[in-house]
């Protein structure tokens, strides 16, 4: 792949803080794009499929590289919870990682350009994002108020001008719209991006996702506080011998939205953009999301209507409460939903686990990466 990035390098936000997850089941040459980015950060490859290929990533770049066979053996039975032969398996690196924030990016996502022709840093602007306040209980007709040349306008009130932790920040695509099997179905051409004139495609804003509002989360561009919320962060039961898959980041989404409005803290969307490269086959789209768009007319209610308990302090015991009112509830629209309530409580307790003292130690034992 050709270099054709700056030669501008910019100084990293975070370096010891943050991790990169990829899932991947090919060999990353999109890095090369991205190094001027990522070269001084950490990586987290999770190689999904075939765990004896081979995964080719540039030199210069500090991973470690997980596949199956890894899972298998750090997890032992509660491995279960990691979906296989899909992008699900993302969730794995944010178990394995020590750091305070993540942030997760498809191998089909490029450095995209505002519309000036500027390359966007994608990742400095999400922890921006992550490290500003939210303002998730009153909306600002300005975005984000804490964004240079931005403020309160006038009639906000003075006693919520201090914000909300913010625990998400959710990134947007240029080129290919982030759409479901029969959106493109009805729109294969449409694309957004400069030949349709960038300047009205590119919104240049931040906002915070109000409480009580739900999102269709978009994992491929995605930042998040991995102390406040990760135990939150479980992208279910996707892919190989489920009967659904695309809505692994949407069902994460969703918890984590209510989490987070239950917590008081805040979800972040809109810059910074990534440019989307290529758009997957929408037959194969709707074969795996054909389950998931008669479901979600009844899952979003369900979500819609919860209230967690005020004895659920912990992200833990939300999502364990969560997992419980999915197996009452949505249960009995299939029983895939009793078993993906399963997934979500050996999902915490490999957490727990791999993130005690004896976890720790067993993390130091996993596979690293060869230019580390």
């Amino acid at each position: 792949m050709a270099q054709w990035y700056s030669s501008v390098k910019p100084t990293p936000m975070l370096k010891a803080e943050l991790d990169i997850v990829i899932p991947t089941i090919r060999n990353l040459d999109f890095l090369e794009m991205w190094r001027p980015f990522f070269e001084k950060y950490h990586l987290i490859i999770v190689q999904d499929g075939d765990p004896s290929k081979d995964i080719k990533i540039p030199e210069g770049f500090d991973y470690e590289l997980y596949n199956r066979d890894d899972i298998n053996r750090i997890l032992g039975p509660k491995a279960s919870c990691i979906s296989f032969k899909d992008s699900a398996c993302r969730c794995f690196g944010y178990m394995v990682s020590k750091k305070k924030y993540i942030y997760t990016i498809d191998d089909d996502c490029f450095v995209a350009k505002d519309p000036s022709g500027k390359e966007i840093n994608a990742l400095e602007q999400h922890i921006k994002n992550l490290l500003s306040p939210s303002i998730p209980h009153f909306f600002n007709t300005l975005y984000d108020p804490f964004r240079d040349g931005a403020d309160f306008v006038r009639g906000y009130p003075f006693s919520m001008r201090e914000g909300a932790t913010t625990a998400v920040s959710h990134g947007l695509w240029l080129n290919i719209p982030d759409y479901d099997a029969p959106t493109q179905l009805v729109k294969p051409l449409e694309r957004n991006s400069r030949k349709f004139d960038l300047s009205l495609r590119y919104v240049d804003a931040v906002m915070t996702i109000p409480k009580g509002t739900l999102f269709p989360m978009c994992g491929m561009n995605l930042a998040f506080d991995r102390e406040l919320i990760g135990p939150a962060m479980y992208f279910g039961l996707m892919g190989d011998g489920q009967p659904i898959g695309r809505y692994d980041d949407m069902w994460a989404g969703w918890c984590v939205k209510v989490i987070c409005d239950h917590m008081g803290w805040g979800v972040k969307t809109g810059l910074p953009y990534i440019w989307h490269s290529k758009a997957s086959n929408p037959f194969m789209n709707l074969k795996k999301e054909y389950n998931g768009i008669f479901w979600q007319e009844e899952a979003i209610p369900f979500f819609q209507s919860v209230t967690l308990p005020k004895e659920c302090t912990s992200v833990q015991q939300c999502y364990l409460e969560l997992a419980n009112l999915v197996k009452e509830k949505l249960g009995k629209l299939d029983p895939y939903f009793i078993k993906l309530a399963t997934g979500m409580v050996t999902w915490i307790e490999a957490w727990e686990e791999l993130n005690s003292t004896e976890g720790t130690e067993a993390k130091a034992k996993a596979p690293k990466g060869k230019n580390d």
